[in-house]
């Protein structure tokens, strides 16, 4: 039995310069089994020659939609059931990889991919019962039966969606370290909104979008930010909202687009305070179905992109508990 599973994409962004030392430190340690894959669609062989060796922890090192691709396969694919897993698949790490690592911020995952890799490692020879936390993922279907339907932790909406786009398309092309290239981002962001401009190096307009919480109404505009989320904690490790609360598993923001708001809600989350109190033009909502309608308006799930239509809505649904390793104290 291997004590670490390790499934890496070698096509990642991240990975270039990091899996040559990944790979060595895995060649020194019999409690790691290596996988590498070149495309997502191989992550189910992957996955079922993985579930042979019965780690006790699944490691998942690439970008967006690797995590994506592997969280979506070790819920829907069966690998990890039968005898040799009573209590389902095992804990899964995530290693800090892609452009924003949100999933594994949110687990305590943060700079050197390496060093967290070891980090896993020390754990996974010891208990590992303090460290496994269970988080909720997001279902993203059409809400057709027996529709296709993908598993993620964080989607982005509205106004939101249009900036990670346009820092995807427009600002990363330019080669600069991330931290720089999401200032510049928001403050091309900033300057659109502040000053009303509209430009082919600034992001568009966001579409007009209507968001339906089961049990809780709906709200419709032209938002600045929709979001969904089941993490607990964002960038500039942030805890989400009401992240403690029992109730509803998917954690809803929407905030306005407006000059006001927007200053509002900048003074509000640089003194911790967004979601506590309340700021006008925000909007949260937790629930256990959301569904977002539009004319041609884009979401993004981990990564990868989906359209919201009006006859075509996205609808998201929490799945049961699934355990993850937390890699801080």
């Amino acid at each position: 039995m291997a004590r670490v599973a390790l499934l890496s994409n070698p096509r990642s962004t991240g990975n270039r310069s990091v899996l040559p030392s990944v790979r060595s430190f895995c060649a020194e340690q019999k409690d790691i089994f290596h996988y590498e894959v070149e495309h997502v669609n191989q992550i189910g062989a992957a996955l079922r020659t993985i579930a042979r060796v019965n780690p006790k922890v699944l490691v998942i090192n690439g970008g967006d939609g690797t995590v994506q691709a592997a969280l979506t396969e070790i819920y829907r694919g069966g690998h990890f059931s039968g005898a040799h897993y009573p209590d389902g698949p095992p804990p899964v790490a995530v290693l800090p990889n892609g452009k924003t690592n949100l999933i594994a911020l949110d687990l305590g995952s943060g700079g050197d991919p390496l060093v967290a890799l070891k980090r896993v490692l020390e754990l996974a020879r010891s208990d590992m019962a303090p460290h496994i936390v269970s988080r909720e993922l997001i279902q993203l279907s059409d809400g057709s039966v027996g529709g296709k339907a993908v598993l993620g932790m964080f989607l982005g909406g509205a106004g939101l969606a249009d900036i990670i786009l346009y820092c995807r398309h427009k600002i990363y092309p330019l080669g600069l370290p991330n931290g720089i290239s999401h200032a510049l981002t928001m403050l091309a962001v900033m300057v659109s909104i502040v000053f009303g401009l509209r430009a082919a190096f600034l992001p568009p307009r966001p579409s007009r979008v209507k968001v339906s919480v089961l049990k809780h109404g709906e709200m419709q505009g032209h938002f600045a930010l929709l979001m969904v989320t089941t993490l607990q904690r964002l960038l500039l490790n942030r805890t989400m909202p009401g992240a403690d609360s029992p109730v509803g598993a998917m954690q809803l923001m929407v905030i306005e687009r407006g000059r006001s708001t927007l200053f509002h809600v900048l003074l509000a989350a640089l003194r911790g305070r967004l979601g506590r109190v309340g700021v006008s033009g925000v909007h949260l909502e937790r629930g256990d179905e959301i569904r977002i309608e539009s004319d041609r308006s884009s979401v993004i799930l981990d990564g990868e992109l989906f359209e919201a239509r009006t006859d075509r809505p996205i609808v998201l649904k929490p799945t049961a508990p699934v355990p993850f390793l937390r890699l801080a104290a």
